[in-house]
């Protein structure tokens, strides 16, 4: 059976195209700020893939670099700055933060209107009750990717694999807005194998690279691999690797999502969207 490798870049230009051209038509840029704290060089490369797609996208963006070793008051008391700032219509805190400071605590003091993230409680919250706001950048890239293979998602049966408030968690309200039938599975669930095989739609987002396998998936299944680990290999190389065994995927699944190349690429257009979308009701 063939199976179709789905092409991640390709997507997320149709959607910063579309984003750059009504950027244009507004009254003054859109602005986007990030705030980074530590060196961990996967956080900084994801950073400045963000902030280069946003000046493509002709929006103004601004990044604030702190050391590891930061407070959290120091981080706080910028993004208060940010958020009394008029030209600053989205705010994004790279994930992971360091130990010293609370990861809720912080998404918290970012004001919900330029929560571009999607992590705020009140957007978290609103998501859960089918009111949409900004939603969660990764899982709307995922649903996009989703309806570009199977455009109605009525009665499908989804499993999310994985229960994060960053990814598996809006997954999972997100499908259930688009009438499909959602299991989601985390550490503690017995017989995860079982349930994948059932899946039409089969999310995995968990970081564990090569945890699903080829007989985990239904025949025809869309698979959407959002897992992204460094595996070194034995000759000292390093290569990133998605929670699916890609080669056994292949020639079961009907479309699945490479990595890299996949969700990624995805999620930073949907930050993208959201920004576009802050900016716009700011703007009035």
């Amino acid at each position: 059976m063939h199976t179709e490798v789905i092409d991640g870049r390709r997507l997320a230009r149709q959607v910063t195209d579309a984003v750059a051209a009504e950027a244009a038509r507004l009254p003054r840029r859109p602005g986007l700020a990030v705030i980074i704290v530590g060196d961990d060089p996967a956080s900084h490369l994801y950073v400045r893939n963000k902030v280069r797609t946003a000046e493509q996208v002709g929006f103004k963006s601004e990044t604030v670099r702190l050391d590891a070793d930061t407070s959290e008051a120091d981080v706080l008391a910028r993004i208060n700055w940010l958020n009394s700032r008029d030209d600053i219509d989205g705010i994004l805190v790279q994930l992971p933060l360091p130990p010293q400071m609370n990861t809720l605590r912080v998404m918290a003091t970012v004001d919900p209107r330029k929560d571009v993230d999607g992590l705020h409680a009140l957007n978290a919250g609103k998501l859960t009750q089918g009111s949409l706001g900004l939603i969660p950048c990764t899982p709307m890239g995922c649903l996009k990717i989703i309806k570009s293979v199977i455009p109605d998602l009525t009665g499908c049966h989804a499993v999310v694999i994985g229960a994060s408030n960053i990814v598996g968690k809006p997954m999972a309200a997100l499908l259930l807005e688009e009438n499909a039938t959602v299991t989601q599975t985390h550490i503690h669930t017995r017989d995860t194998q079982f349930i994948c095989r059932g899946a039409d739609i089969l999310v995995s987002a968990v970081g564990k690279p090569g945890l699903v396998r080829g007989n985990w998936i239904k025949p025809r299944a869309v698979v959407i691999d959002v897992g992204t680990s460094r595996v070194e290999l034995p000759d000292g190389s390093v290569v990133t690797r998605g929670d699916v065994a890609f080669d056994e995927a292949m020639g079961v699944a009907g479309a699945i999502t490479p990595v890299p190349g996949g969700v990624g690429p995805m999620t930073i257009a949907c930050l993208m969207e959201n920004t576009l979308i802050a900016a716009k009701a700011r703007m009035g």
